[in-house]
């Protein structure tokens, strides 16, 4: 159990009560100017943390004249236990032990006596005495100190924790983001330009109505995810990966089911680090939504090759052949895409051809995500 200590004005009240008591056992009233001494010695305590230098002064008058003790060395503890100045500290300590040596008055002092052996004890003692205050209040003073420091240490040491905790929050939201608009804006912005086209394309009026309500409600998907991406993402980093997670097993069913004209060619082997396919799946899948997207009624080649090391992806589409939908757009695919090749040591490049149409190309290195 931790016990707090007393006020402040207590304590330098409960130390004026021991100077005054040990100042009437050790002057007699009859002798005013001591009597006078140790009473401004005693009451000089209650200044004793504002002004300590101040205080140890006025008590140096009851080290001369009496022999109380209490008033002095507790202003000489004070002034230690506040003050880094060591020199001063050391003058002060020696001015007390000379002054408690010396006796009083002057006139009385015999210089040959300062050479007989117990004046030489004395003098020791009562420098080892005037030392003792000195030294606790430096060693009160490093203590507080030392609990100063551990006390930033630990909120240092608290913000850290804070620091990470939010940084491995951080990573998981960009692969929440990630993985969120990779996955369903690709199969919702099928669904919106699906239903667009069966909008034009029927002669029904209660199918167009049904495709209008069924694209009207995946544009309005779409716009959410938007504004849920982009709560959610934050600064890349390499991400902890969710599960199941696709290959490059999945690509050609990828591709029939894109809704797009795309012809697949591709000899990868299927031992590529797991990294590199779902890289090549998500490249492929974010161009073909594009295409879907920006250019209806283009073709589009998706070309997959591993050479010497390397894997290059490229998606090319040809220029559209009608006018685009406008759908809602986070702008984050490609920006997703680079992130995650740069995490692997790869580029992502893309712009369009000189024939009208749009190419983007990924290129990774497969042995350094073995």
């Amino acid at each position: 159990m931790n016990l707090r200590p007393p006020p402040a004005v207590l304590l330098d009240a409960t130390l004026v009560v021991c100077a005054l008591a040990d100042a009437w056992a050790h002057v007699g009233l009859a002798d005013r100017p001591a009597a006078a001494c140790a009473l401004l010695g005693a009451l000089a305590l209650m200044l004793r943390r504002r002004l300590p230098l101040t205080t140890f002064l006025l008590t140096l008058p009851t080290a001369l004249v009496t022999d109380s003790v209490v008033a002095p060395m507790t202003a000489l503890y004070t002034l230690s236990s506040l003050s880094r100045h060591r020199l001063l500290l050391a003058v002060c300590a020696l001015t007390y032990a000379v002054t408690d040596f010396m006796p009083w008055p002057w006139s009385s002092l015999d210089a040959t006596e300062l050479s007989q052996t117990n004046n030489l004890f004395h003098l020791s003692y009562t420098v080892a005495t005037a030392a003792a205050p000195v030294f606790l209040g430096q060693l009160v003073q490093a203590r507080r100190e030392l609990s100063l420091r551990l006390a930033e240490i630990s909120e240092a040491r608290e913000h850290e924790r804070m620091l990470t905790a939010q940084s491995v929050l951080a990573k998981e939201r960009a692969q929440l983001a990630r993985e969120m608009h990779d996955v369903v804006s690709h199969q919702v912005g099928l669904i919106a330009v699906q239903a667009g086209a069966l909008q034009v394309s029927s002669q029904d009026a209660e199918t167009r109505k049904g495709a209008a309500t069924i694209r009207r409600l995946s544009v309005q998907t779409l716009d959410e995810l938007r504004h849920m991406v982009s709560v959610l993402r934050a600064s890349g980093s390499r991400p902890t990966e969710l599960t199941p997670q696709p290959s490059l097993a999945d690509l050609e069913r990828l591709v029939d089911a894109s809704g797009i004209d795309a012809k697949l060619e591709t000899d990868l082997p299927v031992e590529l680090p797991p990294p590199v396919q779902r890289a090549v799946y998500r490249t492929v899948q974010e161009a073909l939504t594009n295409v879907r997207k920006h250019a209806p009624g283009a073709t589009a080649t998706v070309r997959v090759r591993h050479r010497d090391g390397v894997v290059r992806t490229t998606v090319t589409n040809t220029a559209p052949t009608r006018r685009a939908f406008v759908l809602p757009s986070a702008h984050h695919g490609l920006a997703g895409l680079s992130q995650r090749a740069e995490l692997l040591g790869g580029t992502v490049t893309s712009g369009p051809t000189t024939e009208g149409g749009y190419e983007l190309s990924l290129v990774l290195p497969v042995e350094r995500n073995r």
